[in-house]
């Protein structure tokens, strides 16, 4: 469906141009003009059988109004991703916990990875990172967010009420920052989200899927099932989950591409991503860029050869370089939070 503009509307059917020239106030009109409009076509439209038609009509309506009315269909697809994908610990005090899928036993994966990089670190801080993360369920959100406090207090009502944290005097007190993006949706959305509310950690990236909402689920005769957002989750604070997702804490923001090959290896080199030559381990052959290069590099996300791009010397290869801008902005903010501490001690 292309704009609207004044009494048109112009809508590209798979190849076929439909050309509706629609009177003033047409929003208006009774609901029967959509099954005028839909007959017309059915009976009219050539080069496309009924079943083809109604398919794109289905397809087209809920892909308006996505991602709050999705078609699912059964799938096992998934299944055997872990709730925690990676654990690493950055700079001998930054623990980075990767999460896979926010589900029943994500608490207490979450858990013992923290537990597993404590074991042999004194830690200062923790990434985790929800970024892609869209499996999981809500109860799974709140216990993964009851780690981090040690009082009780409301967390999320996904239509039942409000659940509360429970006491912990084995929280993870540690300052902590959140990964997201627009991959992270449903309940790692809502985890990000009680770790803002409750002050116990800050999110870096961009704006979630906006897919934190309560569903009805209606079964179809084609054996899937029709899921619509009735409601929005609530935050303990009462305020809803934003439809639009939730925004970052502090804006992060690359391109699809970048981010994606980041995140796959946080130490690639920008050459490796823009599609330079590298030569060498760590060596990146260097570019000189004019003022119009550099002004579009900024424009596009990427960062400058002077912020990112340098390595490390040859005699000091045992010090990659972090050049994911996301987890490295976590990284100083971590950082910084943990000087303030030691000064305040």
């Amino acid at each position: 469906m292309l704009p609207i503009g004044k009494n048109l509307i112009a809508a590209g059917f798979a190849g076929a141009l439909l050309v509706l020239r629609l009177p003033v106030g047409f929003a208006q009109e009774r609901s029967q003009a959509v099954d005028e409009v839909y007959d017309l076509i059915r009976t009219n439209l050539t080069g496309f059988s009924p079943a083809e038609i109604e398919r794109t009509a289905v397809t087209g309506l809920v892909a308006v109004f996505g991602p709050h009315v999705q078609l699912v269909y059964p799938s096992t697809a998934g299944e055997d991703i872990a709730a925690v994908l990676k654990t690493q610990v950055y700079d001998g005090e930054i623990g980075y916990v990767r999460v896979g899928r926010v589900t029943e036993d994500f608490a207490d994966s979450l858990r013992k990875a923290y537990e597993g990089l404590t074991r042999s670190n004194k830690l200062s801080g923790l990434v985790l990172d929800l970024r892609y993360v869209n499996r999981g369920d809500y109860a799974a959100a709140v216990a993964a967010a009851d780690l981090f406090l040690h009082e009780e207090r409301p967390l999320l009502d996904w239509g039942n009420g409000f659940v509360k944290s429970k006491a912990n005097e084995a929280a993870i007190r540690v300052p902590a920052t959140v990964l997201i993006n627009g991959q992270t949706a449903g309940a790692a959305e809502a985890l990000a989200a009680m770790i803002r509310m409750t002050g116990t950690g800050l999110l870096l990236g961009t704006k979630t899927s906006g897919q934190a909402v309560i569903t009805r689920e209606f079964k179809l005769t084609s054996g899937g099932t029709l899921a619509i957002a009735t409601a929005p989750v609530k935050l303990g604070d009462g305020s809803p989950m934003p439809i639009h997702g939730v925004s970052p804490d502090i804006a992060v923001a690359l391109p699809a591409k970048a981010q994606a090959a980041w995140y796959a290896d946080p130490f690639a080199a920008l050459s490796s991503i823009t599609g330079a030559r590298l030569t060498g381990t760590n060596a990146v052959r260097r570019t000189r860029f004019g003022e119009a290069e550099l002004v579009k590099g900024k424009r596009e996300g990427f960062p400058t050869d002077a912020e990112l791009i340098s390595a490390p010397a040859a005699s000091d290869p045992e010090k990659p370089v972090i050049r994911d801008p996301m987890l490295a902005r976590a990284l100083d903010v971590l950082k910084g939070l943990a000087l303030v501490r030691q000064g305040r001690s």
